[in-house]
């Protein structure tokens, strides 16, 4: 059976959440806070274990897994709005969440609402984001 499942902001991060990425070409935005590398990047992690995503450009996407440890997803090709819109949709019918998988890009609200587009992941890269 397939689920869906919807990402979205965290209440605190819905305000934010309407407003487009500023800056940045290409679609990087230039408020990504830095990362380091904490270990080897893993191709799938547990459904269960994230407790947030936090969209931060056309290219990244970072995951929250509790205890402090995030992990960074560079996508390999931009993923057109969804540093804009910041919520996205998968499909999987496994309880991992892998670098293999499709996001679906997402609008809500007002006319028009509904799936902007598909890109691809990439791995899962343990990182420390910088303060």
């Amino acid at each position: 059976m397939i689920r869906n499942w919807v990402i979205l902001a965290a209440s605190a991060l819905a305000i934010t959440a309407c407003a487009p990425v500023s800056g940045g070409s290409e679609g990087h935005g230039k408020d990504v806070p830095m990362a380091r590398a904490t270990g080897a990047p893993r191709s799938c992690i547990p459904l269960n274990s994230i407790r947030e995503s936090r969209v931060r450009d056309d290219w990244t996407i970072d995951f929250d897994t509790g205890g402090g440890k995030w992990y960074r997803v560079a996508l390999p090709q931009r993923c057109y709005g969804l540093g804009t819109y910041r919520t996205y949709k998968y499909e999987t019918s496994l309880s991992e969440l892998c670098s293999t998988d499709i996001i679906t890009v997402m609008e809500f609200g007002g006319p028009g609402s509904g799936p902007r587009g598909s890109c691809g992941l990439a791995q899962f890269q343990p990182v420390e984001i910088a303060k």
